[in-house]
Parts: C-alpha cells; structure tokens; sequence
C-alpha cells in the first residue's frame, strides 16, 4: 500500500494528520504533507477524505494472482 499525495494540489494544511487517528506517527506537514511512516496506517482513507483539495490518494496493493 503506499498513499500518494498530488504535491500540485496539495496547500499543506495538515487537516491529513488531524484528522488520522495516527497523525503524528505517519504524517509530516511542512509546506506540503508527506506520509512517513507507513506501518501504522490501517488504510482508514480519513486522510483522503478531509483533505479539502482532494490531493490525498490511499493505493491498496493488490495480491491477487492475474486471472
């Protein structure tokens, strides 16, 4: 899984790490907002979901086998 943030849209807010019930432990908000720690999300996708410039996409690999 991997969360990818459009850097074009993105105005470093933060409302990301408000709004995750991990915020501190995986995100990092300077002038625009980076997903650091992966290992502690639960791919909740409430970062995507607040983010008001919609910049914020949360990427679930899949492992099926092709068909």
């Amino acid at each position: 899984m991997r969360i990818e943030i459009d850097k074009k849209k993105c105005t470093g807010c933060g409302e990301c790490k408000e709004a995750c019930p991990k915020g501190a432990k995986i995100w990092n908000v300077k002038d625009k907002a980076m997903a650091t720690n992966l290992r502690f999300c639960h791919l909740c996708t409430i970062c995507a979901s607040k983010c008001p410039e919609q910049a914020i996409l949360v990427v679930r690999d899949d492992n099926k086998p092709p068909e």
